[in-house]
C-alpha cells in the first residue's frame, strides 16, 4: 500500500515537473517574440526601426534574424539567466525611467553593447568564419579573432551590424564655420610680431587659427585638497613657460585631410617603424573602417590617428609652411588650460558638483553650468564629437581645452614625472624615454572630474590596437579608441 502511494506521488511529481518545464518553455517562447520585445519590454524609441533597416533583418538567404538571436546566448542555462537579467533591466526602464532624458547615443557604444550581445549567438549563425567571397580584410580580421578570443569579441568589429545607424558622408554641415568667420579680423593671415594669426595650409582651403600665448610662471599639478585628485598630479611645482603659439581648436578633419590627400598612400601599413621611414614625406595608409565613426568630418576634431601619425602631421605641416610646428608639451598644455587660474577649472565650480561619481549628485541632480558652456563631456555631448568653436573660449581665447577629444602631448608619461622636475624649471619636457605618451583634457565621454586642468592621462598602445588584425599593426590608425585627437603649437 505504501509502495503504491509512493508511486502515485512520484508520478504526480513527474507530471507537475513536466508541466512546470512546459509552462516555462511556453512562457519563454512567448516572451521571446519580436512583437513582445518591441511592445512589452523595449524602452529604446527606435530599436525596432533600426533593426528593420539593418542587414540582419532580412539576409541574402531570406532568413530573418530576430531580437533574441543576437541579444541572448545560443542556449543552455545562460540563455535563461541572461533573459531574466536583460528583461528586468528593460522593464524597469520602461516603468520607472523618464525615457526622454536617457542618452540613447551612449547605449550604442562598445562598452554598452558588450553587456547585451554574445559571441555564441554570432557563431551559431556564422559558424564558417571564412565563407566564400570574404574580403581580404575580413580574412585578416577573422584570423585575428581566432588568435585573440580572450581579448576580441565579434562586437568589437561589427558594432553597428544589428541596427542601422546611417552611413558616414565624409563631410557634413560645418556648424563651426560661422564662428570661424567671426574671427577673421583678430586672426590675420600676415601677422606682424607676436600676435594671433591664420595659417592657410598650402594646396588646400584649410585654415589653422593660432593664438599667441604670453610667457609666464604657474604652479603645475594639483593640491592634495583638490577633489578627485590623483597621485600622479603632484607634487605641485612652479614652471616657467616661454611665449609660443597654440592652435585655437583641436586639429579638424578638414586640416588633417589636407595631410591625407597630399601625403597619404594607398599601401597597407606600408611604413612600419622598423623600415626607418620617419620623415614627413611619407603618409598614412588607409584606415580600416570609417575613422570619423559616422559622425561627420569638416570642423569636427580629427580622431583615431596614432601618436606617431600626429607627430608626422606636425612634421609635414612644418615642411609645407616653413614654420616649426609640433605637439604641445604637457607643461604648455596645462599652462593654457589654466589660462591664469589655479583652481580645478578655469571657471568657477567644484568637481564635486559636476561629477557623476558622487552618489549625492544622483539623488539631488548634477550641476552642469558653467561647465557645459565650455566643454563637450559626458553630461552634454550625446557621446560623440562636436564641431570646434561651438563652445565658449577660455580667457586666453582657446576652445575645447577641456572635453570634445583628449589631446596628445609631446611628453612621455611617467606617474612620478613631477617629482623629477626642479621647482622653477623653464619649459620642461618630461622624461627622456618611456612606453606611453601623455594625453590631456578629457573627452566627449569623460566624467567632469577628468576634465580638471591638472588631470593626467596617457596612451594605451596595446589596448588601442587590440582589434587591428594587421601584422605588424598599423602605426597610423588606432582601432580601439575614438576620443583622442591633438592640436599643434609653434615655438616663438
Amino acid at each position: 500500500m505504501r509502495l503504491s502511494k509512493n508511486l502515485v506521488l512520484i508520478g504526480l511529481g513527474i507530471i507537475i515537473g513536466i508541466g512546470v518545464v512546459l509552462s516555462g518553455k511556453v512562457g519563454a517562447d512567448a516572451t521571446s517574440s519580436d512583437k513582445y520585445c518591441d511592445q512589452s519590454c523595449h524602452a529604446h524609441p527606435d530599436a525596432t526601426q533600426t533593426w528593420i533597416r539593418s542587414p540582419h533583418y532580412t539576409t541574402k538567404s531570406g532568413v530573418v534574424v530576430h531580437c533574441v538571436d543576437c541579444h541572448l546566448p545560443a542556449g543552455g542555462a545562460e540563455y535563461y539567466t541572461e533573459k531574466v537579467r536583460l528583461g528586468s533591466i528593460d522593464i524597469y526602464g520602461k516603468l520607472f525611467k523618464d525615457l526622454t532624458k536617457v542618452n540613447w547615443q551612449s547605449m550604442q557604444t562598445l562598452a554598452q553593447a558588450r553587456s547585451f550581445t554574445y559571441d555564441s549567438a554570432c557563431i551559431r549563425c556564422h559558424a564558417n568564419l571564412f565563407s566564400v567571397g570574404l574580403s581580404h580584410k575580413g580574412v585578416d580580421a577573422h584570423l585575428h579573432y581566432q588568435r585573440s578570443k580572450d581579448k576580441v569579441r565579434c562586437i568589437n568589429c561589427h558594432l553597428h551590424t544589428g541596427h542601422f545607424r546611417g552611413q558616414a558622408t565624409g563631410e557634413d554641415v560645418d556648424e563651426g564655420a560661422e564662428q570661424d568667420q567671426n574671427l577673421d579680423n583678430s586672426f590675420p593671415s600676415a601677422p606682424q610680431g607676436f600676435q594671433n594669426y591664420t595659417e592657410v595650409i598650402p594646396g588646400s582651403a584649410a585654415k589653422i587659427r593660432m593664438v599667441a600665448i604670453p610667457g609666464g610662471t604657474f604652479e603645475m599639478g594639483s593640491p592634495e585638497s583638490e577633489p578627485y585628485r590623483r597621485a600622479d598630479e603632484g607634487p605641485l611645482h612652479k614652471v616657467k613657460i616661454s611665449p609660443f603659439w597654440m592652435e585655437r581648436n583641436e586639429v579638424t578633419w578638414r586640416e588633417y585631410e589636407a595631410y591625407l590627400l597630399q601625403r597619404g598612400n594607398t599601401g597597407r601599413n606600408r611604413d612600419v617603424a622598423s623600415a626607418g621611414k620617419t620623415d614627413a614625406v611619407t603618409g598614412p595608409s588607409p584606415p580600416y573602417g570609417s575613422p570619423d565613426q559616422g559622425w561627420g568630418r569638416g570642423s569636427r576634431p580629427a580622431i583615431t590617428m596614432t601618436f606617431h601619425a600626429a607627430t608626422m602631421y606636425c612634421q609635414w605641416l612644418s615642411e609645407v609652411t616653413g614654420k616649426k610646428y609640433r605637439l604641445p608639451t604637457e607643461a604648455e598644455w596645462e599652462y593654457v588650460a589654466r589660462a591664469g587660474s589655479s583652481t580645478a577649472y578655469f571657471f568657477p565650480g567644484s568637481p564635486s558638483s559636476f561629477t557623476n561619481q558622487r552618489w549625492l549628485n544622483h539623488l539631488f541632480g548634477v550641476k552642469t553650468a558653467p561647465l557645459a558652456d565650455y566643454a563637450w563631456y559626458q553630461g552634454d555631448s550625446a557621446d560623440q564629437t562636436h564641431h570646434g568653436g561651438a563652445t565658449k573660449p577660455n580667457p586666453w581665447g582657446v576652445v575645447d581645452m577641456l572635453g570634445n577629444v583628449r589631446e596628445f602631448c609631446l611628453d612621455w608619461y611617467d606617474a612620478d614625472a613631477y617629482s623629477n622636475v626642479a621647482d622653477g624649471a623653464t619649459d620642461p619636457r618630461g622624461p627622456d624615454s618611456g612606453k606611453e605618451h601623455v594625453v590631456r583634457g578629457g573627452s566627449y565621454h569623460s566624467d567632469a572630474a577628468d576634465l580638471r586642468s591638472a588631470a593626467r592621462d596617457h596612451t594605451r598602445e596595446e589596448d588601442w590596437l587590440m582589434t587591428d588584425p594587421q601584422s605588424p599593426k598599423s602605426i597610423w590608425w588606432y582601432s580601439d579608441v575614438t576620443d583622442v585627437g591633438f592640436r599643434v603649437v609653434r615655438e616663438k
